[in-house]
């Protein structure tokens, strides 16, 4: 198996406080999302379709 490294970055979904930070790695296949202040905790992962229906249904 091979370790790809992730380029992670922060969500604009992420608060400006600095107290709601996300971070999120696009791979084709998949959407990474963790806690930027608790990198390594697990975050989870998400299919590229379920992530956009997820932003979809944010509050604006």
């Amino acid at each position: 198996m091979t370790i790809v490294e992730l380029s992670w970055f922060k969500s604009s979904y992420s608060g400006s406080e600095g107290d709601s930070c996300v971070e999120v790695a696009l791979t084709p296949l998949a959407v990474h999302v963790r806690d930027s202040k608790d990198t390594p905790r697990p975050g989870f992962t998400a299919s590229p379709t379920a992530w956009t229906g997820f932003l979809e249904n944010l509050p604006r």
